[in-house]
């Protein structure tokens, strides 16, 4: 029995995750590029495996199809838009992911990120490191409104570490229904927020979620935050917005394109990070032993 390893950072923390293979007598190769792989890598590395160890490489029709041995797809992560489920569930590929994981490390990064915002942290420390001595007058979490814009697992973690900061928390999912927070069409949460942030996945077509007409219903001197997906915002009508002043700041995670290589770099009021979500040592352990749970409970059922 033979697996896959694709996901460019796996048991940098701990080799339990490997252990778990080696008892149960699997061999397994890993990724050695140091980032997602292309459709054509994703078919090299994978061939003659039984399961895959999933990052964020394309696991599409033309590769599953080079893949006749193929039975198992185990996303380390929550996001699935990478894989084809559908034609997954065609060939009789099971696919599953880990949503527990990344649950708190998204959810921390997030509310560290709205607080940096809010307090315009990044710009200050870039002047003060350049010889400016300036203070700049930031705002209070507390007593703001807060649009959540998917309220699963993360949405609602996000929630729940903002209620010491007495603030009111709206919510846009149409496949959810909390009791507790005010549940809004999205065009009326992004009217209604001071902060909104994403916790999504992608539409169904690939376009924005947040074009500019969206993103000009938000309030004047008001942040966004993207932890989700890269293509939820329209980053053109996002820079557009924030030169001219209309929105405060932002913070992105992922991106349209990554690496990123963008204009927003050039702006004092946007945070940047390298899609780094669940980027914390004690989640990624948690996710990447979860990964190869789901790849053993399929590939060796009852075991």
């Amino acid at each position: 029995m033979k697996i896959a390893i694709t996901t460019s950072s796996f048991a940098r923390y701990s080799d339990e995750p490997l252990k778990l293979l080696e008892q149960a007598g699997v061999e397994y190769v890993m990724n050695d590029k140091g980032r997602a792989l292309t459709e054509e890598e994703a078919i090299q590395i994978l061939e003659g495996c039984h399961g895959v160890a999933a990052g964020t490489e394309p696991l599409t029709k033309k590769v599953m199809d080079a893949l006749p041995d193929l039975k198992v797809i185990s996303r380390c992560g929550t996001g699935m838009d990478n894989v084809d489920r559908a034609y997954a569930a065609e060939k009789g590929i099971e696919v599953r992911n880990t949503p527990d994981g990344p649950t708190l490390a998204v959810a921390e990064l997030t509310l560290g990120l709205i607080l940096t915002l809010l307090r315009q942290v990044p710009h200050q420390d870039r002047e003060l490191r350049s010889g400016v001595w300036k203070k700049r007058m930031g705002n209070l979490l507390h007593g703001k409104n807060v649009g959540i814009v998917g309220f699963g697992k993360i949405g609602q973690a996000v929630a729940h570490l903002l209620e010491p900061f007495g603030v009111n928390v709206g919510y846009h999912d149409p496949f959810a229904d909390v009791p507790g927070y005010t549940r809004l069409e999205l065009d009326d949460l992004m009217g209604w927020a001071d902060v909104i942030t994403l916790h999504c996945p992608k539409t169904e077509n690939g376009a924005p979620l947040l074009d500019l007409g969206r993103l000009s219903l938000m309030r004047p001197g008001s942040i966004i935050l993207n932890i989700a997906r890269g293509g939820l915002i329209d980053e053109k009508a996002l820079l557009g917005l924030l030169t001219a002043g209309h929105l405060a700041g932002a913070a992105l995670d992922c991106f349209t394109k990554e690496p990123y290589d963008g204009p927003l770099k050039e702006m004092d009021n946007v945070i940047l990070t390298p899609h780094i979500g669940s980027y914390a040592k004690e989640a990624r352990i948690i996710m990447e032993t979860d990964t190869i749970k789901n790849l053993l409970d399929v590939l060796f059922p009852g075991a």
